[in-house]
């Protein structure tokens, strides 16, 4: 817990410094604190280039970040979530410190010069690092270790956007992609800790501010659930459009990889020069669009725009997140749909904002498939709980929608395209591959549903086990009773103690014989007892049983 706080005051400190370091090369590139907000306004440190700066500004910025990240830290290039997943679940949660010094300038120098990129990635990246910095000075082990990290992305998405909630559901849904209470007690300390830091720097205020929003009639919730929908088709579109960029980015590319960025920027400029409203992450614009002051055309053209200026950033090899560009992409596909809507359904249509604000978190949770998260940081980024109905049923439609179109998100397919699936074993792990039907142990006598705690506890200290199956009068499978469960029952007043062996019984996660061990080890490693039961996948009952004993037997032993 102390080091969960260390990490969150490092974290936060580094927020500050990234953001500083974010606008002081914005000034320096553009002569504005955030060209978004006057776009098409020249520098005025060269007001003889006029607004034609932009075509220059990409080309140097690539050329000062694209031999540090060569040099030093080619995993800094890109957006960073994907190389903190990978760290954390094949890797045991190790990230090189100068990760955070590297990806800290290098993002900084992206955004300055005008690469539409966002700023999570890079700060979840640095807070990761300096989670796992911690845990190895103190030699931590792997399970703590991985836990620090989380608490570093908790921090840095606290930090940065003042939402302490979406910094600990970020980092258990993304990150660790588990939750516990272990996990959520301890990256809640160190998001705590970060935001405190990053309200004292930044100020106690919502990121965005946007007028009051409310469902004034039941049918909008048809019309957000369309939105949701559609999100969904948008965010996976996205994501396979910035890879489908970077793909062709890698197959032109024939020089040396530090040059990359700057040679990227001469196809940025035009880009910047035609729809200056690209330049860095765009919240003005963002803020801009759900307060209603852009009309449908252009907004589309908006939402275009954003994908390709964000691929090019991308594929060119700069620095930095994909959360932001989802977010503008979604306000802008919200607020197009809203005026769409207003127009057909005047009387019962509602606001624009109120799509925009669904937006935004419908197509960042169809890109990335993280729906608590998505919900949580909306809510947080704009403190407007008046939509959260509408937010949350679009969300969930635009998650279901994903998940039918694609088995990968925005995060995992930069991984897959690499050759790594998070659900697989890590490439030569001597544990991961065998199916869990070739290491399973015989199934154990189980306990009959409807027997005493008195019977249980009879049989549970001869088992071996600490836990056994249990089935019910017709043979079905009900679930698990442990002896933890027992002991306990035992020690309540006999008028509210449990009376039957099947009131204690809960079904552990599902684990069937032709899963691999890498899919089952963590239902193992999260039961209450020493094992699980092994199911078979057409009747569901169960045919094994699989402990950490019969894990280790598997090193040991040729496996079919």
């Amino acid at each position: 817990m102390l080091l969960a706080v260390v990490v969150g005051a490092g974290t936060g400190a580094g927020s500050v410094i990234f953001r500083w370091c974010v606008t002081t090369f914005t000034r320096l590139f553009s002569g504005h604190p955030d060209y978004a907000a006057a776009p098409g306004a020249g520098n005025p440190q060269v007001p003889w280039l006029g607004a034609y700066f932009v075509l220059l500004a990409p080309v140097i910025g690539g050329l000062l970040y694209g031999p540090l990240v060569n040099r030093f830290a080619k995993e800094a290039r890109g957006h960073g979530v994907p190389e903190v997943m990978l760290a954390v679940a094949q890797r045991g949660g190790r990230i090189s410190p100068k990760v955070a010094v590297v990806k800290t300038l290098a993002s900084a120098l992206t955004i300055g010069s005008g690469g539409s990129v966002g700023r999570e990635g890079p700060i979840v990246q640095i807070g990761s690092a300096l989670g796992s910095t911690v845990g190895r000075v103190t030699k931590m082990p792997e399970g703590r270790m991985k836990l620090l990290v989380a608490c570093g992305a908790a921090g840095g998405i606290a930090a940065t956007f003042n939402a302490p909630l979406a910094g600990v559901f970020f980092a258990m849904e993304l990150v660790l992609g588990t939750f516990s209470a272990e996990a959520f007690g301890a990256t809640v300390l160190s998001s705590v800790t970060a935001s405190v830091m990053g309200r004292a720097a930044f100020g106690d205020r919502a990121f965005l501010n946007l007028p009051g929003f409310h469902v004034d009639h039941l049918a909008q919730y048809g019309l957000f659930a369309l939105l949701g929908m559609v999100a969904a088709v948008v965010g996976v579109g996205f994501s396979r459009l910035l890879y489908l960029i970077e793909d062709a980015c890698d197959w032109l590319w024939r020089g040396p990889e530090w040059l990359r960025p700057a040679v990227g920027g001469l196809v940025l400029g035009p880009v910047l020069l035609a729809l200056p409203e690209m330049y860095g992450v765009g919240y003005p614009v963002l803020q801009k669009a759900a307060e209603g002051g852009y009309a449908t055309g252009f907004l589309l053209l908006l939402l275009v725009g954003k994908m390709l200026a964000t691929s090019l950033t991308i594929g060119a090899g700069g620095s930095g997140g994909v959360f932001a560009p989802s977010l503008f992409i979604g306000a802008m596909l919200g607020a197009a749909y809203g005026i769409g809507v207003h127009h057909l359904l005047p009387a019962s249509g509602g606001a624009v904002g109120a799509y925009a604000l669904v937006g935004m978190g419908a197509v960042f949770a169809g890109a990335a498939r993280a729906p608590i998260t998505a919900v949580v940081i909306l809510f947080e980024l704009t403190g407007e709980y008046s939509i959260i109905l509408p937010l949350m049923l679009a969300i969930v439609l635009a998650t279901a929608g994903s998940r039918l179109l694609t088995r990968d998100t925005v995060y995992t397919l930069k991984l897959r395209r690499r050759g790594i699936d998070l659900e697989k074993a890590a490439p030569g792990a001597p544990v991961g591959p065998q199916r869990v039907g070739a290491v399973m142990e015989p199934l154990p006598a189980p306990l009959a549903a409807a027997g005493t705690l008195a019977e249980a506890a009879d049989l549970l200290p001869l088992s071996g086990h600490g836990a056994l199956p249990v089935i019910d009068e017709s043979g079905d499978y009900v679930g698990v009773a442990t002896a933890q469960a027992v002991a306990e029952a035992l020690t309540e007043r006999p008028e509210t103690a449990p009376t039957s062996i099947g009131q204690l019984a809960e079904p552990p996660g599902a684990v069937t014989a032709d899963q691999s061990l890498v899919q089952a080890m963590p239902v193992l490693l999260s039961a209450a007892g020493t094992g699980v039961p092994v199911l078979d996948a057409e009747c569901g009952k169960p045919i094994g049983w699989l402990s950490h004993q019969s894990v280790l037997r598997a090193v040991h032993r040729p496996v079919a």
